[in-house]
């Protein structure tokens, strides 16, 4: 699971059976001050997150799919959850 930033949402005319009724939402993952960015990626929401939002992803294709209640959709990340906010002790 990590947390990243949903950053923009994907507009298809054909997609998937497995994707109905779910958006697919471009993610920015985020870290520590001082770590280089990871790439953003594309995942499947399930929470009904808009752009900004702060968001927890799973991205283990195994756990995305039990998520969906669905073995054989084709997805490897998908939202789980909006965070609130985030405490970080030092």
């Amino acid at each position: 699971m990590i947390l990243g930033r949903v950053v923009g949402t994907v507009v298809t005319t054909i997609s998937h059976p497995a994707f109905k009724h779910r958006r697919l939402l471009v993610v920015q993952p985020l870290g520590l001050d001082g770590e280089p960015p990871d790439a953003d990626f594309v995942a499947l929401d399930n929470t009904q997150a808009g752009v900004g939002d702060v968001v927890l992803v799973n991205r283990e294709g195994n756990g995305a799919r039990q998520v969906l209640n669905n073995p054989d959709a084709p997805v490897i990340s998908v939202i789980v959850g909006l965070v609130d906010s985030v405490f970080i002790a030092e």
